[in-house]
This record gives C-alpha cells, sequence and structure tokens, in this order.
C-alpha cells in the first residue's frame, strides 16, 4: 500500500511542478513584473517553488539553500523575496521535481505516518506531502486566472493546460 501512496503522490507532484513551468513558459515577458494579488508574478512563482522545496525537505533542519536563493531569496522572511528570471524559474521547477522523486522514494510507511519535520505544520509526513501539493495548486491557479486575465492569447484553456497526471 506505501507504494500507491507514493506513487499517486509523486504523479500529483509532477503534474502540480509541471503547471508552475507551464505558467512560467507562457507568461509573456511584459506581464512577469504583473501583481497577483499584492506580488508580481515573479514573486508569486519562486515562492510557490521555495515552498514546495523547503517542504520536501525531511526536516526544517535539513532544508539547505540552494545558490540560486542567493539570487531569488530565502522565503522564510518577513519580506517576498525578488524572485528569478524565467528561465531560472523553469529550472527550479525541474529541480523541485527531482527532489520529490527522490524524497518520495525514501519515504517509509514509517516515516509517512510519522511527524511532518516542521515545528509550524503539525501533521503527519503524507499529510505534509497532500499540503505541499494543494499549496503548489493554489498559486498555479491565481498564476493562471492572472495570465488569462492579462494575455488574451491564453483565454483559451488550452493555452494553459490542465496537467492530469506526471510531468511533461
Amino acid at each position: 500500500m506505501v507504494e500507491l501512496i507514493k506513487q499517486a503522490l509523486l504523479g500529483e507532484y509532477e503534474a502540480s511542478l509541471c503547471m508552475v513551468k507551464l505558467c512560467v513558459q507562457c507568461c509573456k515577458p511584459e506581464f512577469w513584473e504583473g501583481k497577483i494579488a499584492s506580488d508580481t508574478f515573479r514573486q508569486v512563482s519562486y515562492h510557490t517553488l521555495f515552498f514546495a522545496d523547503l517542504y520536501l525537505s525531511t526536516t526544517e533542519a535539513t532544508f539547505e539553500l540552494r545558490d540560486l536563493h542567493q539570487r531569488g531569496g530565502d522565503e522564510r522572511g518577513k519580506t517576498a523575496s525578488p524572485g528569478l528570471s524565467v528561465d531560472e524559474t523553469v529550472a527550479y521547477a525541474a529541480i523541485c521535481r527531482q527532489k520529490a522523486i527522490d524524497i518520495l522514494a525514501a519515504e517509509t510507511s514509517e516515516s509517512l505516518q510519522g511527524w511532518s519535520g516542521f515545528s509550524w505544520r503539525k501533521c503527519s509526513r503524507a499529510e505534509l506531502h497532500i499540503y505541499n501539493i494543494r499549496h503548489i495548486q493554489h498559486h498555479v491557479g491565481a498564476m493562471s486566472a492572472y495570465l488569462r486575465r492579462v494575455d488574451d492569447s491564453l483565454k483559451d484553456p488550452k493555452a494553459v493546460p490542465w496537467v492530469g497526471h506526471g510531468w511533461r
């Protein structure tokens, strides 16, 4: 049963991270700094990936800032980080995908039932994965709605597609 759960989580991580990537790739340069609520598209896409990366870590103590975080920022602070370029953001989505593959491969029945690893998330590791995927999809919804609102070429739902499963 644990392998089935791990495969389901991986499929949903891959699909949600792919949708971040597709939104970023569809965003024309003139809309990259446009506002989604109080932050820019650039900042929202980075925030989404930063927390996906963080929550894919086994604990808050094992999360390591990457070189790209020197440019993009540490989202655990009080203010929004500047984010990355389009190309760096697309690359970051692929990094998060690979981390999901690696982390889920190492999960066990015991680890999934155990503590989330984050002091501010009082849930099991399995629930943290679901929470993480919901967080990604929350921001994908805002990003895709923004793109459809500002760019007439993206009004067709197929222009920023729904990814049902996996990475493409």
